[in-house]
């Protein structure tokens, strides 16, 4: 993989620069209140969006509240184990939740029933179902795709209690963020890492970015370091994937 790389060119055949081919499907849950799945190449995340009520975080007492877990299936990959949520896991969650969020999707002030003690909660649970590399594009597309197309319960405050109304409206996204992953392989930079690329990889970096061109999180990891040229670089190959991406 080092070699070819340093060549200029990638095992499958693409552009150190190319996505491969990506699905989106929405709609694949019936008893959630939104779904996805997405297929970047053979990866593949399905997304659920569950909407419930519930109380603030403690920091945040006035507005309503987004949470994502990941799941890594033990049929996605021979080395994934059924239990407790590994590193792994908890960082691919944590990285497309703080994408979400930071971007803010959704206008957590008006998600509120009674300020300080009951607002809604907004759950996207993600599962990889396959893994072939790059799951943190493939989980924040599934996460944003599910979560465009969610409904969401209405309450009503009676009495100092939360009642459920019966109807559903439309959850309101004001943002769409998308993740674009770049990986360093010797001194080459390349988008979409397949699963053999990151074995290899020096350094992983993800940005995410909205529709806007407004940078909303970015994720280092690897113990390797980036050139003032190299970010540079990266900004500059970002704004072309993103835009592929968005497509």
């Amino acid at each position: 993989v080092e070699e070819v790389v340093s060549a200029g060119k990638r095992m499958d055949g693409r552009g150190l620069e190319d996505y491969r081919q990506i699905e989106v499907k929405t709609g694949v849950l019936e008893k959630a209140e939104g779904s996805a799945e997405v297929k970047i190449g053979r990866s593949w995340v399905m997304a659920g969006v569950k909407v419930g009520v519930g109380s603030p975080f403690e920091d945040t007492p006035e507005m309503g509240v987004l949470m994502c877990n990941a799941e890594f299936t033990p049929v996605a990959h021979p080395t994934f184990e059924p239990g407790p949520p590994d590193e792994e896991s908890i960082e691919l969650a944590r990285v497309v939740d703080r994408g979400l969020r930071s971007a803010e999707i959704l206008d957590f002030n008006k998600l509120i029933l009674i300020p300080g003690k009951q607002v809604y909660l907004v759950y996207v649970d993600l599962y990889v179902l396959n893994y072939d590399g790059n799951l943190i594009d493939t989980s924040a597309l599934a996460a944003i795709a599910a979560l465009k197309k969610a409904v969401m319960p209405i309450y009503k405050v009676k009495g100092g209690e939360v009642e459920p109304s019966g109807e559903k409206e439309p959850l309101k996204v004001l943002k769409e963020p998308v993740a674009v992953t770049m990986v360093k392989i010797g001194d080459a930079l390349i988008v979409d890492p397949s699963a053999d690329e990151e074995e290899v990889m020096d350094l992983r970096l993800t940005i995410t970015v909205d529709e806007e061109g407004n940078i909303c999180t970015i994720q280092k990891s690897g113990s390797e370091g980036l050139t003032m040229d190299e970010i540079r670089t990266v900004s500059y190959t970002h704004l072309r994937a993103h835009e592929t991406v968005l497509d």
